[in-house]
């Protein structure tokens, strides 16, 4: 019914960074490229909490048409962000959402007490279901059904129902046994500088490219980057797997002083570790658009690699920071930097492993 919460390295985060993430305050910026903005202290989401004949604040709320109990509940201590902070922000971000979400099996993060309570990770229908979730029954042998979230609805309600993160699979419910997509979390260690981060970034997209790969990139709202590849679906989740365990060790070998391909603090110190795990069957990833459960509640937002360089950290965006996260949300609808994402048609093959086994790429 409800999964323990995994590590980062698995298929989904519940750590805390030991630092605050950056929140950028600053105009909207220019559909070319980012503002280059200084770091600042986060500043709560303003929202105004429906009040009662009384004039007191009430603890309900609506959104969507869809009462939102416990409104005024804080999240996050640090930031002040509520309970309808969040699903507020869900609801707004929907258009740009969903399209990563539909036919999608999706595992949620709930934290009914917020950030400094229990956290905890379900991939299946629970006993009693979130109303407008839909159920896959069957994919998952000998599991509750795995779920997906096709609608606004279903959106608002799982935010009611305290979810704080998604994560999705890597291929649709309708074609679950072949991958569509292939991801590459870029994990630094916290005391790298994110320049280092952007570098791995960079050679991962160059080791790509000279496999004839068209790859996009966007912000994991927490520590780093994630580097995804769509693919035709065709291949099996063992040759999913196998090709992006080649990609890994192909830039560890490459380039041994600053990427790891092996899991753990002890190899990752002074790296940046490529994280291929996330391309097994029922592995997940955060979501485009999709807030993080840690302090001042990052936002994972796809960006161009033109724009790469410009990113101050893995939370560029986040809840904390509102007005620069609504002004990503507009320059996004008028120029997406993922909008060719759906028409590549690109495969991953056996042969390409090899080749990355055998030492070329």
């Amino acid at each position: 019914m409800q999964d323990a919460l995994k590590a980062e390295s698995a298929s989904s985060t519940s750590s805390t960074p030991t630092r605050t993430p950056i929140g950028v305050r600053a105009q909207a910026p220019d559909a070319s490229a980012l503002a280059s903005h200084p770091a600042s202290t986060p500043r709560a989401p303003r929202a105004t909490a429906p009040r009662t004949r009384s004039g007191r604040a009430s603890t309900t709320g609506e959104v969507a048409g869809i009462r939102v109990t416990s409104a005024r509940r804080v999240i996050d201590v640090q930031s002040g962000i509520r309970k309808l902070d969040l699903v507020r922000y869900y609801a707004r971000v929907a258009p740009l959402l969903l399209p990563h979400l539909r036919d999608r099996p999706v595992s949620l993060v709930r934290a009914p007490q917020g950030l400094a309570g229990e956290t905890f990770f379900q991939r299946h229908s629970a006993r009693a279901p979130i109303d407008g979730v839909t159920q896959h029954d069957g994919l998952d042998p000998g599991q509750p059904a795995i779920l997906s979230i096709d609608t606004l609805e279903a959106l608002v309600q799982v935010a009611q129902m305290d979810t704080i993160e998604l994560h999705t699979w890597n291929a649709l419910a309708s074609d679950v046994e072949h991958p569509d997509r292939v991801v590459f979390d870029l994990d630094p260690d916290p005391a790298l500088g994110w320049d280092r981060v952007i570098e791995a970034a960079q050679l991962t997209r160059g080791v790509l490219a000279d496999l004839g790969l068209e790859s996009f990139c966007k912000t994991s709202g927490g520590k780093g980057l994630h580097v995804i590849v769509p693919v035709v679906p065709g291949t099996s989740w063992d040759e999913s797997k196998a090709f992006a365990r080649a990609v890994s060790q192909r830039l560890a070998s490459g380039w041994p002083t600053q990427f790891t391909a092996t899991m753990g603090p002890a190899h990752r110190k002074k790296k940046v570790y490529v994280d291929y795990l996330r391309n097994a069957r029922g592995a997940s990833t955060a979501v485009a658009w999709g807030v993080r459960a840690r302090p001042g509640m990052g936002v994972s937002v796809p960006i161009g690699w033109d724009e790469l360089t410009q990113t101050t950290g893995g939370a560029h965006w986040s809840l904390a920071d509102l007005d620069a996260l609504r002004a990503r949300m507009a320059q996004v609808r008028r120029a997406d930097p993922w909008a060719a994402y759906a028409g590549v048609r690109q495969a991953v093959t056996s042969e390409l492993t090899l080749r990355l086994e055998e030492g070329g790429a």
